[in-house]
């Protein structure tokens, strides 16, 4: 648990939003993979297999609630040497971009998510989502198209 909470957590937070639903899902996803434990092959890796009992997890949850909301930390983009003004302008890019990608298609938004926020190569995301990694490519590509086009309307670009 000690080397994968954290990405499962990262996978949770991305579908729900809070750390009270967050820990919730971690916890099922432990109890999960521990019952499930003699279903690992070993033709992944280990965490692969453990990201994909956690994204069918959320994902089963998310269709009974319908509200996947893709992730975006703000933290990741502070920067303590910027002034006022441009911590002002980083919010708001920031902004923008949130609201763009929560008006993808969600498979396009998912794989976006897990390339760029969770560093997870296109093979793991095909392996986790059962998409061929032609389709993740694809869907990653149309996403920054998308994203692109949207940020261009709203004068970001």
């Amino acid at each position: 648990m000690t080397l994968y909470k954290k990405r499962v957590m990262a996978l949770g937070m991305s579908f729900f939003r809070n750390s009270s639903d967050t820990e919730d899902f971690v916890q099922e996803v432990f109890l999960k993979a521990y019952t499930k434990l003699e279903t690992f092959r070993g033709e992944s890796m280990f965490s692969t297999w453990l990201t994909r009992i956690a994204y069918n997890t959320a994902l089963n949850s998310i269709n009974r609630r319908n509200e996947y909301v893709p992730l975006s930390d703000d933290s990741l983009l502070e920067d303590p040497s910027d002034t006022p003004e441009e911590a002002q302008i980083r919010r708001i890019t920031a902004e923008a971009i949130r609201e763009a990608v929560t008006e993808l298609p969600e498979q396009y938004g998912i794989c976006l998510d897990m390339y760029f926020f969770y560093d997870i190569s296109h093979a793991e995301i095909s392996k986790i989502t059962g998409l061929p990694v032609n389709t993740i490519k694809s869907h990653i590509f149309r996403a920054k198209k998308i994203l692109k086009d949207k940020l261009e309307e709203r004068g970001f670009v």
